[in-house]
């Protein structure tokens, strides 16, 4: 059960929460995205790889992995926006529960929820047209040795996108950037700029790199999104991280934090 009822009409919420650059987004229920989120939009990011990614040439029912999707709402997304049949794939949140969330949004025949560890997937080789993965892929993607076999799992010609918290530049020595000391956390070692990930996917030789670009302004949008959180969220857990890291995001500006998308084509 909620541990607090949320003090901002749905109106007003929806309106808050309304993005020029994310008219797709726009459609969803705000508080629906609210009490399924597990950490910045996942839809906004979603819909930002999307374009290029190719999801709008995929053809209908396409197969899609939905890599570290959470509580599923990137997996209905690409069932309701690109007709795809996709794969929802997590470690930290049980298929049953995704199972009901995905049945109340009436995506049940389209979106498979599965448990599994990112190291360890249960999928044959050349099972998918596409492997999506929002704020996960840093958490385990790091190692070189890790994308050509995850892209194993794509079909020749088949596309990775990921979009992942990032660097603007990568820190000099051992210690984060100085205005930063005072909310760096270990896990924040996982982030990295555009050009660093574009390197490692390059010379792995599993992929082509078609993209790997920072975000204009999207500080602004996460910063947007923690105070919205840190206010509305169901959740104490969520409110308090929202609120640590929506200091940190306002307190830096843009300087360093924001996030990076790369898409790769499996040669």
């Amino acid at each position: 059960m909620p541990d607090i009822t949320p003090g901002t009409s749905n109106e007003d919420l929806t309106q808050r929460l309304t993005h020029a650059r994310y008219p797709r987004s726009n459609s969803y229920d705000a508080r629906w995205v609210i009490e399924n989120q597990m950490g910045p939009n996942a839809l906004w990011l979603l819909e930002w790889l999307a374009p290029a990614l190719g999801l709008d040439a995929l053809r209908p029912c396409a197969r899609v992995l939905d890599l570290g999707c959470g509580r599923a709402m990137t997996s209905v997304f690409l069932a309701r926006e690109y007709d795809s049949q996709v794969t929802a794939a997590d470690l930290w949140v049980k298929p049953d529960e995704n199972a009901r969330r995905i049945a109340e949004a009436g995506f049940a025949d389209r979106v498979l929820p599965v448990h599994a560890e990112a190291h360890d997937l249960p999928f044959a080789e050349g099972s998918f047209d596409a492997i999506v993965s929002i704020d996960a892929y840093q958490y385990f993607g790091t190692n070189d040795l890790y994308l050509p076999t995850l892209t194993r799992l794509l079909k020749p010609g088949g596309r990775i996108g990921v979009v992942m918290p990032a660097l603007r530049e990568e820190p000099q020595g051992s210690e984060p950037p100085e205005h930063l000391k005072p909310y760096w956390e270990p896990d924040f070692w996982c982030f990295h700029t555009a050009d660093w990930w574009r390197h490692r996917w390059t010379r792995g030789g599993a992929v082509e790199v078609e993209a790997a670009d920072w975000q204009p302004d999207g500080w602004r949008d996460w910063l947007l999104w923690c105070d919205v959180i840190a206010e509305e969220s169901p959740e104490e857990f969520h409110r308090t991280m929202a609120r640590r890291v929506g200091e940190m995001v306002r307190h830096d500006e843009g300087r360093t934090l924001g996030f990076v998308r790369l898409v790769g084509r499996r040669k």
